[in-house]
């Protein structure tokens, strides 16, 4: 008889042997299972990634469908809320903003027409004027700036001496090679770096404007800008490591390899202080980049769970503190809201407490935000800790909620360390905005050609992300550094690099 599917006329009589059957059915059963959420999960999160919004958000409205996380007991002694009084209070709407005037104006005079006042006849005398102002455009276009040296003869009658051939020497040229001036590199600088697009959309752009140029003369302007900007990166890198609140996070671009088919990949480094935004490429993610780069910094160094860092930790253990991320954690826990809502919510609403502190303690003073998180979230984080303690007795290790409880349960002592010092954020925000701009580019550049180009637009971008981050004009700054760069002492460097205006 061939063999099939068992039947119930070909299962065992043997009552031992059939609850043998049984649980292996019951273990292929939950293994099949597991797979299947596992499966499931990885597919929610591609989806989310390609087709959902990018915000972890959960529905607040599924938390009432599950009991009430703990809350703060302070709360539950407080007197009943008066009851509220409904009041209509006018309320300035948006409305239409003036426009600033520190623009260009050109005015155009509109008069009544002659013909009318003559037919109308009496005395026009002018009391006064109506004004409409509306916000116009000129296209920005491509214009040759000419510099233009007398040349003089000097004679001296009635002497032996010669005649002397005298012309003002040039100004020093940052890109002497060059036939563009500072304002069109920094224009190509800010265009790929800020505004994102391709050298192949600048040359088109340029085209259109009158005079086409060339995608490899773009490309060469870029990598003739980087090298002479970075000694000043340099400076600017010194800056950065200078404080002891550093924030740093990493993010995946397309490197072009010849040996291959197909792009490796390589990475982009961002480190954030209050001083500014440092970019550093490397070939690959092996901890030699954060190791060479952080190899002078002391401080309270925030940043995910990534192994690369553990190096530094423990090389200095007491001079480089690690802080963890709440924004990480929390991440965890919202991808396993699909399979394990009830827990995922919880720790979710858990963790919203936290958050709750910091936007209560967003004005206060470094000295008060630090009472306010040791009086209200030392015991909610204890709470915490005590119920991801119990949820890993039960839960599977490889689930997408066990892996959140792991994530979460060996950061432990990293999540905390903020609640020591009130200069230090909840999570790393910082720099995860601070690498979305190549997470953006790559969408349009596609890749780097090789690791030189990363390490050159790393380079660039440091300058202006900077200057965003001071509230600068890149454009501005750039065009006005590069004129400046040539005739500026190598101990004076630190003159030119950008600072938040005087307010």
């Amino acid at each position: 008889m061939p063999e099939g599917p068992a039947t119930l006329d070909h299962l065992p009589d043997d009552p031992a042997l059939l609850k043998g059957l049984v649980r292996e059915l019951l273990a292929t059963h939950h293994a099949q299972q597991r797979q299947i959420e596992q499966l499931t999960h990885r597919l929610d999160l591609l989806l989310k990634r390609v087709y959902g919004p990018r915000a972890d958000r959960l529905d607040p409205g599924q938390l009432s469908l599950f009991d009430e996380p703990p809350i703060d007991n302070s709360l539950a002694s407080a007197p009943p809320p008066e009851p509220e009084v409904l009041t209509t209070t006018r309320q300035n709407g948006h409305g239409r903003g003036k426009l600033p005037a520190a623009l260009r104006r050109e005015t155009e005079i509109l008069d009544v027409p002659e013909a009318v006042k003559q037919a109308t006849g009496g005395q026009w005398q002018q009391i006064g004027e109506e004004i409409s102002e509306k916000l116009d455009y000129t296209p920005s276009s491509l214009f040759v700036r000419r510099i233009v040296r007398p040349k003089y003869v000097v004679r001296f009658p009635g002497t032996n001496q010669p005649d002397e051939l005298k012309i003002a020497e040039l100004p020093p040229d940052v890109l002497p090679k060059a036939k563009a001036a500072p304002g069109l590199v920094a224009d190509v600088i800010v265009s790929k770096l800020v505004d994102h697009l391709p050298v192949y959309r600048q040359e088109q752009r340029y085209a259109r404007q009158g005079f086409p140029i060339a995608r490899s003369t773009l490309c060469g302007w870029l990598a003739e800008a980087a090298e002479v900007l970075t000694p000043l990166w340099q400076v600017l890198k010194d800056r950065v490591l200078a404080t002891d609140i550093v924030h740093t996070d990493d993010t995946p671009v397309p490197v072009q390899d010849p040996a291959r088919d197909h792009c490796r990949t390589g990475r982009i480094w961002a480190y954030v202080s209050e001083r500014g935004t440092v970019y550093d490429a490397t070939a690959d993610r092996s901890r030699d980049g954060p190791l060479a780069f952080l190899k002078d910094f002391r401080g309270y160094l925030q940043c995910d769970a990534y192994a690369g860092y553990d190096e530094l930790f423990r090389r200095w253990p007491r001079t480089v503190i690690e802080v963890g991320c709440w924004a990480h954690a929390r991440r965890k826990f919202v991808d396993a809201a699909k399979t394990s809502p009830r827990e995922a919510h919880e720790a979710v609403a858990r963790i919203r407490q936290l958050y709750a502190i910091e936007h209560q303690a967003k004005e206060f003073d470094v000295a008060a935000r630090r009472a306010l998180r040791q009086e209200k979230a030392t015991p909610l984080l204890e709470a915490l800790q005590v119920w991801l303690d119990q949820l890993a007795l039960t839960v599977l290790p490889k689930s997408p909620l066990g892996e959140a409880v792991t994530y979460t349960r060996n950061q432990w002592a990293a999540l905390q360390v903020y609640t020591t010092d009130g200069r230090l954020a909840i999570d790393n925000n910082v720099a995860e905005r601070a690498v979305k701009p190549y997470a953006i580019g790559r969408r349009n550049w596609l890749f780097f050609g090789n690791n030189h180009s990363g390490r050159r637009l790393a380079i660039l971008s440091s300058f202006t992300a900077t200057c965003q981050q001071c509230g600068l004009n890149p454009w501005a700054w750039l065009k006005d550094t590069l004129t400046r760069l040539p005739t500026t002492p190598a101990d004076q460097l630190a003159t030119l690099l950008p600072v938040p205006p005087v307010k």
